[in-house]
């Protein structure tokens, strides 16, 4: 984690990383390897974590985050960094995704445990309570 760190350009001290840990799978059948959970002191430094990640992906959009920036030897795997959600939220935002899809929905993202979604710049975004407001969008 201090390394990724180091190649995103933000500084993690110590005492501000809680915990580091991997989480079970909740596929068993997938060959991925199992997610890491990275637990900060504050929401902040988890936020700035996650931006400057989109940062420099954005600015390397050819060459994303991936293991051999992190000197891990073996094939090149992409490295995905996202908060951490529950298993009902991950459900949850995967079938957001899959209605906003269908309804011609230009935006489905997650945020702090909720689900949003917006249907165009012009719109503004909706927070996706459950599966049963979910099932009343048109």
């Amino acid at each position: 984690m201090k390394n990724m760190c180091d190649h995103l350009g933000i500084s993690v001290s110590d005492n501000e990383i809680c915990s580091v840990r991997r989480v079970a799978k909740m596929n068993e059948a997938s060959d991925r390897p199992r997610n890491i959970l990275l637990t900060l002191s504050s929401e902040r430094q988890r936020d700035n974590f996650i931006s400057a990640y989109r940062r420099f992906n954005r600015s390397n959009g050819s060459n994303p985050l991936n293991s051999t920036h992190l000197g891990i030897q073996g094939d090149s795997k992409q490295i995905y960094l996202a908060e951490h959600m529950s298993p009902e939220c991950k459900e949850l935002h995967a079938a957001t995704r899959k209605k906003a899809k269908s309804l011609s929905y230009k935006y489905v993202w997650a945020k702090y445990g909720r689900v949003y979604v917006r249907k165009n710049d012009a719109t503004p975004p909706l927070y996706i309570k459950d599966m049963d407001f979910l099932n009343s969008l048109v």
